[in-house]
C-alpha cells in the first residue's frame, strides 16, 4: 500500500525507518481506542494492530525494517523484567515464601507436563517443539495482574500470594526455557541431551543473574541522594542497555539478569519512585515491540502449520491455549491444599494465573532466533495466536478471582469501616450510616484528572530538568551582558 514511498525512499533507509516508527505508534494508539470501549487489555491492541498493518492485511511496513528490529524484544523484556524485580521485597518473601514456593513449583510442573505430553504424545508433534513449548508455558504475564490489581484496588492474603507467584512463575519459566532450548538443539543435531546439556544453561543463567545482582548496586552506587530525576533514568537506562547488550553478545536472556538487577535495587534502597518512572517511560518501547510481534505474525502457518508434525498450528494453538489453564488452576489448587492455604486462595488462584503474553512472546522471540528452520517460527506463530486470546480472557479471569476471594468488593458493608454508633452512644440510622459511608468512599478517591504515581514521578523529573535548564541559560546570558 506504502510500497511506492518506500520504494521513492530507497535511497533513504533511515526515512523508512522514522515512517515505518510512526506508523507503528499511530495504529497501536487508535486500536487502544477500539479495544477500549470493549474493555481490553492494550497488549491485545498492539498485536491486533500489527497483524492489520502487517504484510497480511495492509502491508503497511516494510519487511527489512521489522527485521531490523530484531533487538527490540530484548529491550522492552529488560524493563519488563527490571519492573518484575520490583515484587521481589524480602520482608514480604520471608512472611510466606516456602509456601509460594511449593505452589509455583506444583503449578509449573503440572502445566508444564500437561502441555508436553499433549504436543509430544497425543498431537505427535517434535520433540524439540514439544519441550520448548512446554518450557514457556510456565510463564504468567505481571502485566495484565498489575493492571487487574491497581483498577480494583485489591488487597489481602491472595494479592499478596498471587504476584509473588507470577514473579516466580516467570523465573521458572527462564530457567527451564533454557534448559529446553539446549535440549532441543541437541535432539535436532542427531544426539541426545546429556547432563551437560541440561547443567550448562542453568549455570549459565545462574551466572546472568549474579552479574545482574551487580549490576543491581552498581545502580545503588550511581545514585545518590542529590542526583537529579533525569540523570537518575539516564543512568538506569545505560545500565539496562549495557546488561542487555553483554547478554545479546553471549546468547542468553537478560530477564533473569534484570530481574535480580531491578530485586537487589528495591531491596537496598527502597526506592520505587525509579520504577515509577521507568513504568511511564517505557509505554512507547512496549507499544513497539508487540506491534513488531503482530507484524511478524504469521496467519498462513495457522492454517498450513510448520514443521512441528504436520498437525496445523490452529489446532496446536486452541491445545495449548486449553490444557495450559487447566494445568496451572489444577497445579495452583493442589499446592495450596499442600501448604493449607485457605479455601479462598485454592480454589481462585489458578483463574488469575491465566494471563500470558509479554514474558511468553519475548522467549518464542529468542526462541526464533536459538532454534534454525520452522520450528522456532512456529513457536512464535502459536505463542502469539494464544497470547491474543489469553488476553482477551485472562483479565476478565483475573478479576474474577480477586472478587470471589473477597480481595476486593462492591458491598458498602465491606469495603468501608464506619461507626454505626454516634458520639452520644445513640445509634445512627441507616441513612446517617450510608452517607458516612459514601464520604468515606469519597476521600479514598483520587481527585478527577489526578495524575497517576507514575505520571507524577515522569513529572518531577521534567519540572527538576526546565528549572535546572532555565538556571543555566540565566548563568551563561547573564554572564555574556
Amino acid at each position: 500500500m506504502l510500497s511506492e514511498l518506500y520504494n521513492a525512499l530507497g535511497n533513504a533507509p533511515s526515512a523508512i525507518a522514522i515512517v515505518s516508527v510512526a506508523i507503528m505508534l499511530f495504529c497501536g494508539f487508535l486500536m487502544t481506542r477500539v479495544t477500549k470501549l470493549l474493555r481490553l487489555p492494550n497488549v491485545t491492541a498492539y498485536i491486533l494492530a500489527g497483524i492489520i498493518i502487517g504484510p497480511y492485511c495492509l502491508d503497511l511496513i516494510p519487511v527489512s525494517f521489522t527485521d531490523g528490529l530484531d533487538f527490540l524484544p530484548d529491550i522492552a523484556l529488560a524493563f519488563i523484567a527490571l519492573s518484575t524485580g520490583e515484587f521481589f521485597r524480602l520482608d514480604t518473601l520471608k512472611k510466606n515464601g516456602s509456601k509460594v514456593i511449593v505452589i509455583m513449583l506444583c503449578e509449573v510442573f503440572l502445566s508444564c507436563s500437561l502441555v508436553f505430553v499433549i504436543m509430544r504424545f497425543v498431537l505427535g508433534l517434535d520433540f524439540a517443539f514439544s519441550i520448548v513449548i512446554a518450557a514457556i508455558a510456565a510463564a504468567t504475564t505481571p502485566t495484565s495482574t498489575m493492571m487487574t490489581i491497581r483498577q480494583t484496588n485489591s488487597k489481602g492474603d491472595f494479592v499478596d500470594t498471587l504476584l509473588q507467584v507470577v514473579a516466580l512463575d516467570d523465573v521458572m519459566s527462564l530457567l527451564a526455557f533454557g534448559v529446553a532450548v539446549s535440549v532441543a538443539l541437541a535432539s535436532m543435531g542427531g544426539g541426545s541431551a546429556g547432563l551437560g546439556d541440561i547443567m550448562l544453561p542453568l549455570l549459565i543463567n545462574l551466572a546472568v543473574m549474579a552479574v545482574g545482582c551487580g549490576f543491581g548496586l552498581l545502580l545503588k552506587l550511581l545514585m545518590p541522594t542529590k542526583r537529579s530525576n533525569d540523570n537518575r533514568l539516564i543512568i538506569t537506562i545505560a545500565l539496562l542497555f549495557a546488561f542487555c547488550g553483554i547478554c545479546t553478545a553471549l546468547d542468553v536472556s537478560p530477564l533473569l539478569g534484570c530481574m535480580s538487577m531491578g530485586t537487589v535495587y528495591i531491596n537496598i534502597t527502597d526506592d520505587d519512585k525509579l520504577f515509577k518512572q521507568l513504568n511511564y517511560f517505557s509505554p512507547p518501547i512496549l507499544l513497539l515491540f508487540f506491534v513488531r510481534s503482530g507484524v511478524c505474525f504469521d496467519l498462513g502457518a495457522l492454517a498450513v502449520g510448520g514443521e512441528s508434525g504436520g498437525v496445523a498450528l490452529i489446532y496446536v494453538a486452541l491445545a495449548y491455549f486449553g490444557v495450559r489453564i487447566l494445568g496451572k488452576y489444577i497445579g495452583s489448587f493442589l499446592g495450596s491444599l499442600i501448604v493449607k492455604k485457605p479455601r479462598t486462595v485454592r480454589n481462585y488462584l489458578g483463574l488469575a494465573l491465566v494471563p500470558q503474553s509479554s514474558v511468553a512472546i519475548g522467549l518464542s522471540a529468542l526462541a526464533s532466533r536459538m532454534i534454525p528452520g520452522s520450528v522456532g517460527t512456529s513457536l512464535g506463530t502459536v505463542i502469539l495466536a494464544t497470547s491474543v486470546l489469553y488476553e482477551l480472557v485472562g483479565p476478565a479471569l483475573a478479576k474474577l478471582a480477586l472478587y470471589l476471594s473477597h480481595s476486593y468488593s462492591n458491598d458498602l458493608e465491606t469495603i468501608t469501616d464506619v461507626p454505626t454508633v454516634g458520639a452520644d452512644g445513640k445509634p445512627l440510622s441507616q441513612l446517617e450510616v450510608l452517607i458516612s459511608r459514601i464520604n468515606t468512599i469519597q476521600a479514598d478517591l483520587p481527585k478527577h484528572g489526578a495524575p497517576s504515581q507514575e505520571e507524577q514521578a515522569f513529572d518531577e523529573a521534567a519540572d527538576e530538568y526546565t528549572t535546572v535548564t532555565n538556571n543555566n541559560r540565566r548563568r551563561f546570558f547573564g554572564g555574556r551582558r
